[in-house]
């Protein structure tokens, strides 16, 4: 049986989405000044999209944004809804 290989150019794309890190997560989602701490404890008490390499914390790049572009529309959603003359 062979191992699973991805294609190369599939490795480097990956690699390249790949945030490894709690100080890397940070830095993308709140820029140069950003929390690590934030980061753990979003990643327990919220539904953040991370993951585990063994003890590192990872996100891949690709899958926050959609994350974070979901909860931009939910907070648009409830806005809409609490609008007086919505139906």
């Amino acid at each position: 049986m062979e191992p699973h290989t991805a294609p190369i150019e599939k490795s480097h794309e990956l690699a390249g989405d790949l945030l490894r890190g709690a100080d890397e997560i940070a830095e993308f989602i709140f820029g140069p000044r950003g929390g690590r701490r934030k980061i753990y404890y979003l990643a327990e008490t919220s539904h953040l999209p991370v993951f585990r390499l063994g003890a590192v914390l990872c996100a891949r790049r690709s899958v926050l944004m959609r994350w974070i572009a979901g909860q931009e529309s939910q907070v648009r959603s409830r806005e809409q809804a609490r609008t007086p003359g919505n139906s």
